[in-house]
């Protein structure tokens, strides 16, 4: 057998091979993506955009919203398609979404 001649045998295993190590360097890949998303997510989670501080849920009373209340610097956040469920509830001047914030901020 000539030395530059290759066994197809050779070669196919050889071509395993590099399938094997594109297939293990991508699930590697994937395994950090992964951690480094749950790392950032308990980094931030819960914590106040502005200042950093906790967050804590408010649950209202009226609706099917909870809303998130900085302890720091008392910024209020709501979540995706929350503003569009408070716009949805009936409106009583009385007992606004805006009032129902303010009352817990006057320690009503």
């Amino acid at each position: 057998m000539n030395d530059q001649t290759v066994d197809p045998e050779d070669q196919y295993f050889a071509a395993e091979d590099v399938e094997k190590l594109r297939r293990l360097a991508r699930e590697q890949k994937q395994k950090l993506e992964q951690e480094e998303r749950e790392r950032l997510r308990a980094l931030h989670h819960m914590k106040c955009p502005k200042c950093g501080l906790d967050l804590e849920t408010l649950h209202m009373k009226d609706g099917n919203v909870d809303v998130d209340v900085c302890v720091g610097c008392h910024g209020v956040w709501l979540d995706a398609g929350e503003l569009e469920q408070l716009q949805k509830q009936p409106r009583d001047p009385h007992r606004t979404f805006m009032g129902a914030v303010l009352n817990i901020f006057r320690g009503k």
